[in-house]
């Protein structure tokens, strides 16, 4: 039974034919390869496409070494492609494994130092020359830790389309599973949603990939592709990060606690470096904290998430499994896979304490910024009494603004709305909605 990702499928044949080279991007082992290769292609094939119009290559097995040469790859390609009156798709896995080559029909003493790069030919050059040609359609994907997808799309810029893969969201996994909606949502919280994990059935082999993927792909890849002496100081920092998402922090409190806790000791310029790292690699996301009243960042303190909340318990050996902070991630990272832009908010309000004036900051969990619009989102787990609604919602009844505001609460609650505009939602309806707009 295929996982279905429609949205990735519907967004790839958008972009179809539109000049640019296609690069999926996402962290390992997300699903990037088998969306394009199977599920895009299927599709293709239902809307006329016909099987001999695919010139498909995958550059990891050994068999298909030699085409990491591009220009061995560029002569295959172009050599399946010569009929110019048909329409060829033309999907490349992994095409960070090409290698550069060195150009001999070039004088060398005739190109400055700072042009040395252009001495060679790479796998830029040709897609370059492959998306030009009005017969192809060329989509690859690619990430590893000789070349992380980011790298791809920036040097493609302008001639590239980049579709960003995350691992299976709630409503994927939940639409997979045959489960009940809240017994899902557990299953969710705790293993994520990598596919391969999502289809182990044996809850402990389950644990056991999720945890050596995370070793053995992830942390080795950062640390062959950023020559890390050891990885005693990256271990250490993702540990912090995932013991610490929904809170805010920064590189300094991050290598005191690193210090602190784990008895290592680096500097806040590192941490801020190896926070990039693991950014490039997908495993985090930051959102940065913004003052809603002073309309400004604090351009040292943000919040970190994990990618995919399997990956960090299997990382942290399931411990730390507080559900409001597991269901926060969740939020952001659902709000982001829809495609907002996402901080994390403060308000600051003036109060009368002990007979003086006193300024005291809250947080709002979420402010989705739209151009001139806001939305504003409040993740809890229930608002069973009074207090704890005055609570949950106070940070959000003094933003003094018209802009809409959400309570998303643990469960299956239906949408309403009290007398102060405030809307709430359970979690589970919220994850399964179908659109993309709040």
């Amino acid at each position: 039974m295929d996982i279905q990702r429609n949205d990735y499928v519907e967004r790839l044949y958008s972009k179809s034919w539109n000049g640019k080279v296609k690069i999926i991007t996402g962290i390992r082992r997300c699903g990037k390869s088998y969306l394009l290769s199977h599920l895009y292609k299927q599709y293709l094939l239902q809307k006329g496409a016909q099987e001999d119009s695919f010139v498909e290559i995958d550059l990891e097995p050994k068999s298909n070494i030699a085409y990491r040469n591009p220009n061995t790859l560029y002569d295959y390609i172009m050599e399946r492609c010569q009929d110019k009156q048909r329409k060829y798709y033309v999907f490349i896995d992994e095409i960070q494994l090409c290698y550069k080559v060195k150009n001999t029909d070039i004088d060398e003493a005739l190109v400055p130092e700072e042009d040395r790069d252009l001495l060679y030919t790479t796998f830029y050059d040709i897609l370059n020359d492959l998306r030009a040609q009005p017969n192809m359609d060329v989509y690859v994907t690619g990430s590893n830790s000789k070349m992380l997808s980011t790298d791809i799309v920036t040097n493609f810029r302008d001639r590239g389309s980049e579709i960003r893969v995350y691992p299976l969201s709630f409503a994927e996994f939940y639409t997979f599973s045959g489960m009940d909606s809240y017994a899902a949502l557990g299953q969710y919280l705790t293993y994520g949603g990598m596919p391969l994990a999502v289809l182990e059935p044996n809850e402990q082999e389950r644990r056991n990939y999720l945890a050596n993927l995370h070793k053995n792909v992830y942390m080795k890849d950062i640390v062959e592709r950023y020559k890390l002496k050891d990885d005693v100081i990256i271990d250490s920092l993702t540990d912090a990060v995932y013991s610490a998402v929904g809170s805010l922090s920064n590189p300094y409190k991050f290598a005191n606690t690193i210090k602190s806790v784990m008895g290592q000791n680096t500097t806040d310029k590192t941490i801020k470096g190896y926070l990039s790292y693991l950014e490039d690699a997908y495993l985090i996301s930051e959102a940065e904290r913004y003052d809603v009243k002073g309309k400004r960042y604090f351009e040292n303190i943000k919040k970190y998430y994990a990618m995919d909340l399997g990956l960090r318990n299997a990382r942290l050996n399931f411990r730390q499994q507080e559900r409001s902070h597991l269901m926060e991630n969740m939020i952001y990272n659902e709000l982001i896979r829809r495609g907002y832009r996402v901080d994390v908010g403060v308000v600051e309000v003036e109060q009368m304490v002990n007979g003086k004036r006193q300024q005291s900051q809250y947080e709002i969990d979420f402010i989705i910024n739209n151009g001139s619009q806001k939305i504003y989102i409040q993740s809890a787990l229930n608002i069973d009494t009074e207090a704890k609604r005055d609570q949950e919602t106070f940070s959000l009844r003094h933003t003094k603004d018209s802009f809409r505001k959400i309570v998303i609460l643990d469960g299956n609650a239906l949408p309403w709305t009290d007398e102060e505009g405030i809307t709430y939602i359970g979690v589970i309806p919220f994850l399964l909605q179908q659109e993309n707009t709040l």
